[in-house]
């Protein structure tokens, strides 16, 4: 019962700041921060210090492994700390289950935006480019090519993250 908890309320707030990056591409501190802290304290109070230790785990593990692409100005702020708050929320076990469904709709999003706006050759140069100067110059953001930049396309990952969210939940829902 109190996993199905957990998972309810992850899914609402990922499909909160789904519904606001996929309008804004952006999601608000408002949403994130107070969420994080929300899904900590329950932990801690529900499940004890060991559900508290295993909140921040799962924040951690998403906060740590996003923050590179983070630096590289690949992904938002807004976007990172979702994906903690999920982490907190869940555990690092099921934010990371989350997070490659979230990497992997956010491909196929991306394929498509990349097909629609036929700029599939300028992006296999922009990747070029990138994976070049992370090897040659180490983790600093291209100067054109990242969320600074207004002529790059975007993609409102917190919307992948919701969709992923709900995708992981009704597998694992099912499955029990």
């Amino acid at each position: 019962m109190r996993e199905e908890a957990m998972w309810l309320c992850a899914a609402g707030i990922a499909g909160s700041a789904g519904i606001l990056d996929w309008r804004s591409r952006r999601i608000p501190n408002w949403l994130t921060i107070p969420a994080l802290l929300i899904g900590l304290a329950v932990n801690f109070a529900t499940a004890g210090i060991a559900g508290g230790l295993q909140s921040l785990e799962g924040a951690a593990v998403a906060l740590v492994v996003l923050l590179p692409v983070v630096f590289l100005r690949g992904l938002g702020g807004g976007d990172w700390k979702l994906m903690g708050a999920l982490g907190a929320w869940l555990g690092p076990g099921q934010v990371l289950m989350i997070l490659l469904v979230t990497i992997f709709l956010s491909g196929l999003l991306a394929l498509v935006q990349i097909i629609r706006a036929k700029r599939f050759l300028a992006t296999v140069r922009n990747v070029w480019e990138l994976l070049r100067g992370f090897f040659i110059f180490g983790l600093q953001p291209h100067p054109e090519i990242n969320l600074d930049n207004p002529a790059a396309l975007t993609l409102p990952f917190g919307a992948a993250a919701a969709l992923a969210t709900f995708a992981c939940f009704w597998i694992g829902w099912h499955a029990q």
